[in-house]
């Protein structure tokens, strides 16, 4: 499905939305503002993060990657390490083909047969974690994905859960257990594209050229010798020029006959005589709305806006956000969520990378695994356009509303309901205010004015604001804004 040209266009859009290729900058980074930890565990773990990178060369194969795993729907690595030295963390990060490769869950069976009869231990009375066997198979034949017999076991390798780093795309078939691709959807609306498009190119070969009609006038010859003297006018007036398409070459071919062609066709004695007529062509050839209609269902079920087909007309547009399509913005969300669930595979490989490492204990990583977040570069301006303009609307009505703060309306309202402020957003701007005020960079707002509202100068220091102008005749104060010399 993705080498068809209208999907691998759908399937491109994605992927270049998903993954932004920089000249400078990495695809994705790790994001540990909300972790609470130390700066130097931080760095540490940046560090490691960027040795996984090295590792998978996703820097110069993000493209690749993100799309193999969109288009199979699941993305394989085996961890290699050193066993003798396993603090030493991964080694190597290997890709597998994802056809060859299947998960397997079972239960251990800890039943006891008493007479013929299993019983469950008692004190098993559920099935736990303990007796759930997880582990992938990797089967190495190719084009043969787990066949039965023996062959299949022979050419199979059990590999241990933890060894593999996998993400899957989260669609799963309820009916048959199995993951499928983010394409699945679309299968329907692609077949339906190639039969229209193959049944609209048959038609239009059939149907352009114009046809003539020979009426052979036969008199009252046998039938026989009626269709012999038909083929002698056929051979003495036809001439059919064929185009060679591997060769370039125009050549005479006076063997067959074709229905795109002249018809002959003998008329007996009493009729009108000899007649030449004309086939008209088919009309309407040029009608290409449902080439159309299947080509927006192909991108509809992909989830790319419609707008994006090549030649619909549409543009790019980067006005305000009323402008903007509302396909665009679920295009936008849709790719978060792709990011989102691809990001797992990376979480999965740092996390056996720090606890080999012993950077962080099992128990930690509980922890701070929630906290651990992914930063994509992003190149869809139309979260940002939303954002300003939110931003723009709310100081605004900040603005308007400022003369009733203290009468009708506190500060805490106007920044939880005007500017929607989150609590924990309150105490970091006021603690980042308060910094900014110590070093200087902000006025004290409670330090003492005079009566034209400049700051009084403190002892030992100079009024803000006051400076001193070198001249010939001495030193010149400059006036104070709103003040005399």
């Amino acid at each position: 499905m993705s080498l068809h040209p209208e999907c691998d266009s759908a399937v491109e859009d994605v992927i270049n939305e998903a993954i932004v290729s920089d000249l400078y900058d990495s695809p994705v980074e790790i994001e540990l503002s909300n972790l609470n930890a130390t700066d130097k565990l931080k760095d540490v773990i940046r560090q490691e993060f960027k040795a996984i990178k090295e590792m998978m060369g996703f820097d110069k194969k993000s493209h690749e990657i993100f799309r193999n795993w969109y288009v199979d729907g699941r993305v394989y690595y085996l961890k290699v390490i050193d066993v003798k030295n396993p603090q030493d963390g991964i080694q190597e990060l290997r890709y597998i083909d994802p056809m060859k490769m299947k998960h397997v869950r079972q239960e251990v069976n800890n039943n006891q047969n008493v007479n013929g009869v299993s019983i469950r231990n008692l004190q098993q009375t559920a099935v736990n974690e303990n007796t759930i066997e997880e582990y992938f198979i990797y089967n190495k034949s190719v084009g043969t994905a787990f066949p039965g017999g023996n062959q299949g076991a022979k050419n199979s390798v059990k590999i241990a859960k933890d060894s593999i780093a996998y993400c899957t795309s989260g669609l799963v078939d309820r009916n048959k257990g199995i993951i499928l691709s983010y394409l699945h959807k679309a299968i329907k609306a692609l077949n339906q594209l190639r039969m229209i498009e193959d049944s609209l190119v048959i038609y239009r070969l059939s149907r352009a050229p114009e046809r003539r009609i020979f009426y052979i006038d036969v008199g009252n010859l046998p039938k026989v010798k009626a269709e012999q003297y038909l083929r002698e006018v056929m051979s003495r007036y036809r001439n059919k020029l064929a185009y060679d398409a591997n060769t370039g070459e125009v050549r005479d071919d006076r063997k067959f006959m074709s229905m795109m062609e002249d018809f002959w066709l003998p008329r007996r004695e009493g009729g009108r005589g000899t007649e030449i007529t004309t086939l008209p062509g088919g009309q309407n050839l040029g009608e290409l709305s449902d080439i159309e209609y299947f080509q927006k269902k192909l991108y509809r079920s992909l989830s790319v806006p419609e707008s994006r087909i090549a030649g619909s007309g549409d543009g790019f547009n980067l006005g305000r956000s009323s402008e903007i399509l509302r396909d665009e913005l679920k295009f936008s969300k849709f790719v978060g969520r792709l990011r989102k669930r691809f990001a797992n595979l990376f979480t999965d490989i740092l996390r056996t990378q720090l606890l080999l490492k012993n950077i962080v204990t099992p128990e930690d990583w509980e922890k701070m695994e929630e906290h651990i977040q992914y930063d994509f570069l992003y190149d869809n301006h139309f979260s940002e356009l939303k954002e300003a303009e939110l931003i723009q609307n709310r100081l605004s009505l900040t603005t308007t509303i400022e003369p009733y703060i203290g009468k009708y309306y506190s500060t805490e309202y106007v920044r939880k309901k005007i500017l929607k402020q989150t609590d924990t957003e309150i105490i970091e701007i006021d603690m980042q205010i308060d910094s900014e005020i110590e070093r200087g960079i902000l006025p004290d707002p409670n330090a003492p004015v005079d009566e034209l509202g400049n700051p009084i100068p403190q002892e030992g220091g100079e009024t803000p604001g006051e400076a001193i102008e070198q001249g010939e005749g001495g030193e010149v104060p400059i006036e104070p804004k709103g003040g005399k010399i």
